[in-house]
């Protein structure tokens, strides 16, 4: 097939690990066509003298799926080379079926669009359908099936539930879904056994799907709860992957050298697992994560009332101030309320919750905390719990790659009415710019890890890779302008050096600024 836009002069950096060369890149439809010094055959040309050709980075976590219905461009991933979006944390947008239905349904929304499908592919196919700036892709979240059946009670499902809720998971594989996501910090998903688990890993292991979780704790309980990943991934025969690998609190820190340890030892016997990290020392989560599960069964409702009773109330302070058992406690992993940044809008923007409680004049952060988490069960807040260092070391195994954990926005309204942490716009061009220019990475390691490395996990068929045949997801960027600019105060600001971006072979990003072409698509593993 005669090519229809050659890609020239660039540095090609193919994604498997293979030193960069000089070549041309030619694309017919939506594929590559040629990779080398091609001739001049008349047709459309993107310089790329001076710059980098690889393949478009994936997202193997990102919560796009309601900002993207809002405005499909994701320019805070398209602008640092993204060009396809992986859905799935602990819950989905489809299959939202049974009781979830009810329960999804009268859960608060904050960007007032549709929010469940009863099947995943139906979601995935609306996106498509509509227009989508990047490639989405999508696990079944691990509460898609437990919650047709056991809602948000804590409890196990029966012998009958757990066998039909494995029976929708095959059809949703059958329809291409990636695998299972988990978040075993939150509830209901908290209440999920390992054995049920495994018992959706083994219906994966037959698919060759992925089990990716965020696993049950990643602070006192870290090792155990790494020990639980490599047991599902064993008794199943399934593969893992553990979500944003790290360890929260200081005094975990140390634990991270078994870390390393467990998953090369299990990989090492046979055990497919891997993981992925956003490169910064604090992470994001819900603040109403800093309350213990046991709380917050019956959903949000039922949680508001316990705070509002001041006996209830008074146990679940004494409960956050105490170590937990059995249970992630953030807030004092964050070293309490000053490390607690609040990425809301009006007076909540940008301010440590020392700073609200202040304001408030509580005399408690704690009852600050409360107060705002049953008015505002959806805010997101930035909590300084980890090492940069653990996330640099982490990136030298080659089983790791990299995420967001977060929306795809534009740096605009209405996005720009609430903050956000800086990883949205700045996490892929951190490591691709200031950690490859530091040497924690070469340019082709980097590369491998965002691009080749989560295909291959993910089953992407022909994606993450430069070679003729290969679906044209390509990004061009000069290496020594890629540099990401967001900040924790100031966290709407795109990142530098995308030169051009291609998604299935069409222009969505050219000479630095967006085309506003729309050619994502659905992504189903294998196909």
């Amino acid at each position: 097939m005669p090519p229809e836009l050659v890609i020239r002069g660039g540095s090609v950096v193919d994604g498997t690990g293979a030193p960069a060369r000089r070549a041309d890149v030619a694309i017919a439809g939506d594929r590559v066509e040629a990779v080398g010094e091609l001739p001049d055959s008349g047709c459309p040309v993107l310089d790329a003298e001076g710059c980098v050709v690889a393949p478009g980075f994936i997202n193997v976590l990102s919560h796009g799926y309601e900002t993207l219905q809002l405005d499909p461009r994701g320019l805070s991933d398209l602008y640092q080379g993204i060009t396809t979006e992986i859905f799935g944390e602990g819950r989905s947008l489809g299959p939202v079926t049974g009781k979830m239905a009810d329960i999804v349904g009268g859960e608060p929304q904050q960007y007032g669009v549709r929010t469940s499908w009863p099947r995943l592919s139906e979601f995935l196919g609306y996106l498509e359908k509509a227009g989508v700036g990047l490639n989405v892709g999508s696990f079944v979240g691990a509460e898609n099936l437990r919650m047709p059946f056991a809602g948000n009670e804590d409890r196990p499902l029966t012998d009958a539930e757990l066998a039909a809720a494995c029976e929708l998971l095959d059809s949703e594989l059958a329809d291409g879904a990636l695998g299972v996501g988990s978040a075993l910090i939150y509830s209901p998903g908290s209440y999920a056994s390992t054995e049920e688990l495994i018992a959706y890993a083994r219906v994966l292991a037959r698919h060759d799907a992925l089990y990716i979780s965020h696993i049950r704790g990643e602070s006192d309980r870290l090792l155990e709860s790494v020990d639980e990943l490599i047991r599902i991934a064993r008794e199943s025969t399934a593969r893992a992957e553990i979500y944003h690998l790290k360890a929260s609190g200081r005094e975990n820190w140390p634990a991270m050298n078994s870390v390393y340890e467990r998953v090369e030892q299990a990989r090492a016997a046979g055990i497919q697992v891997t993981a992925d990290v956003y490169p910064y020392e604090a992470g994001s989560t819900f603040l109403s994560a800093f309350i213990p599960p046991k709380f917050h069964e019956g959903g949000h409702g039922e949680l508001a009332a316990r705070i509002s009773d001041g006996e209830t109330r008074a146990v679940i302070k004494a409960a956050i101030g105490s170590p937990g058992t059995d249970w992630d406690n953030l807030y004092l992993g964050s070293g309490g309320a000053d490390g607690i940044l609040l990425l809301g809008d009006g007076d909540l923007k940008g301010r440590t919750l020392a700073e609200v409680s202040a304001t408030w004049g509580d005399g408690d952060p704690l009852d600050t905390l409360l107060d705002i988490v049953a008015a505002h069960p959806k805010l997101l807040v930035a909590e300084f719990t980890s090492s940069e260092a653990h996330v640099l070391r982490a990136l030298r195994f080659p089983w790791v790659s990299v995420c967001t954990d977060s929306e795809a926005l534009a740096a605009e309204p209405p996005f720009t009415d609430t903050s956000i942490h800086p990883r949205t716009y700045g996490a892929f061009a951190r490591v691709a710019g200031r950690y490859v220019r530091e040497g924690v990475l070469t340019l082709e390691q980097a590369v491998r890890c965002m691009t080749s490395l989560p295909a291959e996990n993910l089953r992407l068929a022909d994606r993450g890779v430069v070679r003729p045949g290969a679906f044209a997801d390509l990004t061009v960027f000069v290496p020594e302008e890629v540099q990401d600019n967001a900040t924790y105060l100031e966290p709407h600001r795109y990142a530098d050096g995308m030169r051009h971006v291609l998604v299935n072979g069409r222009i969505a990003f050219q000479d630095g600024k967006p085309t506003g072409t729309l050619a994502g698509r659905a992504l189903r593993r294998r196909r």
